[in-house]
């Protein structure tokens, strides 16, 4: 890792602390708003829904990120994200916090694709899904944040507005460290402008399993909270420490599985990581005591090993021109599957009046992720960008090369 990208992996880490306290706090609020504005698991599965319409948003962002530069989409994705979230804390009901989280949800995910897109074009091919797992990492410690604040709902039933404020002092970090982040080499790089098609069939793969995945994961991340407080009698202080003991030696599993994913290949971790994983979070919906916090935990640390094999697909298997337009397609699946699992979910915990036998269904979802990965993914692991997108290597995307007597913009033409 040269020094130009370990300095452009430092500062993508740090503004992954932003994007991961703004992705979490939804979710991790949503009980307490749900008090405040009186809604059952049905209603709230409708407002976690309707935020993932900004999926749309993230699309238009990541496509603007391949024609315009990833640094200033960055910068401008996070301005956004923490904008929202200022609205947000100023929403008279529910409809207005969804409609400031749909800015925010379309915002924060172009963000995180752009930062994994930053790091994947800079760093060396042998060490892509370890950059990938520390921003992560850093991305983790973000959402931790949220955590050690949420103590602070408890305090009145309209505290956790003060949650939403907090991504203000966060402010100075973005703008300072945006500024100081070079645009990545593979964009500057020429290059061809591409169309999508002949790229559809890697496409639709990562679509389909975003979708499945997320079918799954919004129903776990964003139900956590009331399933905690209402099956389980946990004050905000209780969800609270109960999130930051269990999600914190996830950080285990980040690290390993991104140096594993680099060494053994993606695969074989992603879809270990996925099935087992899944299968313990289901766990964590069904037992109580000390059987909860287990599952819990080790849940976390084996699943979030399939964080760096599978994230680093979506920057590995398209073209610079396409990889910020495909990715957006990607997201938006996903929150499409989150949608259908949020809403699912709500639906199913009230009609059987537990979580349990709605996560052991929606888990059937990751267990299609976990089977496709073991049958149709490629295996990228060590492999250099431009061999994976030959486009990227045509003579068309290449600068003619240098004669004695010509500067870099000059072209030579046949007399």
């Amino acid at each position: 890792c040269d020094p130009r990208a370990a300095q452009v992996l430092g500062l993508c880490a740090a503004l992954a602390l932003v994007t991961g306290y703004v992705g979490t706090l939804l979710g991790r609020t949503m009980t307490f708003a749900a008090d405040e504005f009186h809604l059952d698991n049905t209603a709230q599965g409708y407002v976690l829904a309707a935020a993932r319409v900004g999926g749309v948003l993230a699309l238009g962002l990541t496509a603007l990120a391949d024609r315009h530069g990833r640094r200033r989409i960055l910068q401008l994705t996070l301005l956004l994200c923490i904008g929202s979230d200022a609205l947000g804390a100023l929403t008279p009901n529910e409809w207005g916090l969804a409609l400031s989280q749909v800015a925010n949800r379309g915002a924060w995910a172009a963000a995180a694709i752009v930062l994994g897109i930053i790091v994947a074009e800079e760093m060396p091919a042998g060490a892509r899904a370890y950059a990938v797992s520390l921003l992560a990492m850093t991305g983790a410690l973000g959402a931790g944040i949220a955590l050690w604040i949420l103590p602070v709902a408890d305090l009145d039933e309209r505290a956790w507005r003060i949650l939403y404020l907090v991504p203000l002092l966060m402010l100075p970090l973005v703008i300072v460290g945006c500024r100081r982040l070079p645009e990545s080499r593979r964009f500057e790089r020429p290059h061809q402008a591409l169309s999508m098609r002949g790229h559809l069939g890697r496409l639709a793969l990562l679509a389909v399993s975003a979708f499945v995945l997320n079918l799954f994961i919004g129903p776990v991340t964003q139900f956590q909270g009331e399933f905690l407080r209402e099956e389980r009698s946990f004050s905000a202080a209780g969800v609270a420490l109960f999130a930051v003991l269990t999600s914190t030696p996830g950080g285990i599993g980040i690290v390993v599985g991104g140096r594993l994913s680099d060494t053994i290949g993606r695969r074989k971790v992603g879809a270990v990581a996925t099935a087992l994983g899944t299968a313990l979070t289901v766990l964590e919906f069904t037992v109580g005591g000390l059987g909860l916090w287990a599952a819990a935990t080790l849940g976390t640390i084996i699943f979030a090993a399939h964080v760096p094999s599978t994230t680093v697909y979506g920057p590995e298997l398209f073209p610079t021109s396409l990889r910020g337009r495909a990715n957006g397609i990607v997201t938006l699946a996903a929150m499409s599957g989150s949608v259908v699992g949020l809403l699912a979910a709500g639906i199913m915990a009230d009609a059987f009046g537990s979580f349990a036998p709605t996560m052991a269904i929606l888990a059937i979802g990751p267990m299609i992720m976990a089977l496709l990965i073991l049958t149709r993914y490629p295996e990228t692991a060590r492999r250099e960008l431009e061999d994976l997108n030959p486009d990227d290597l045509t003579p068309s995307a290449v600068p003619p090369p240098l004669v004695a007597g010509t500067s870099p913009g000059t072209s030579l033409k046949s007399e």
